[in-house]
């Protein structure tokens, strides 16, 4: 605790590590997202989106979450899929959720928190190829998705819901 206090942060040092451009691409990010939404995806994806909670259902959604999050990023997906599957109840909305946390592991591109992680690790002098990165993903996620995913059915069939 003391080598904590004896650190002095300074206002510029806060700045710097919140990195304002990165913090305007997040924004800008979220202002397209949302512009796409209103003039049609929103639409489009409540067509698809399927109701209920059976476990075809289930599966759906979160395959449908984790696409949707690799395409448009993980926040601006939960923020277009949670509203259309809130009226099929919480395991609709659970299954958005496992979809959008563990699908954006397939690219990059997918989740803000491997865009940030590749730019500390970036800044560290460590690189870890699209290949790589892709390849761990192509063999992990499908498989993840889909307990994660029956495992929730398995809950709801268990407790109700």
């Amino acid at each position: 605790m003391r080598a904590l206090a004896r650190r002095h942060t300074t206002p510029a040092a806060i700045v710097r590590s919140a990195d304002l451009p990165f913090l305007a691409f997040v924004l800008a990010l979220g202002v397209v997202v949302r512009a796409v939404l209103d003039h049609g995806l929103d639409d489009a994806l409540g067509a698809v989106l399927p109701d209920g909670t059976s476990l075809p259902a289930l599966l759906a959604v979160a395959g449908l979450a984790a696409l949707l999050a690799n395409l448009i990023n993980n926040l601006p997906a939960v923020l277009a899929l949670v509203p259309l599957a809130a009226p099929s109840g919480p395991g609709a909305v659970l299954a958005v959720l496992l979809g959008v946390n563990i699908g954006p592991n397939l690219t990059y591109a997918g989740s803000l928190a491997t865009l940030l992680w590749r730019r500390i690790v970036h800044h560290h002098a460590h690189e870890v190829s699209l290949k790589r990165f892709t390849l761990l993903g192509l063999a992990t996620v499908p498989a993840a998705l889909v307990a994660s995913t029956v495992a929730l059915w398995v809950s709801l069939e268990l407790l109700g819901g």
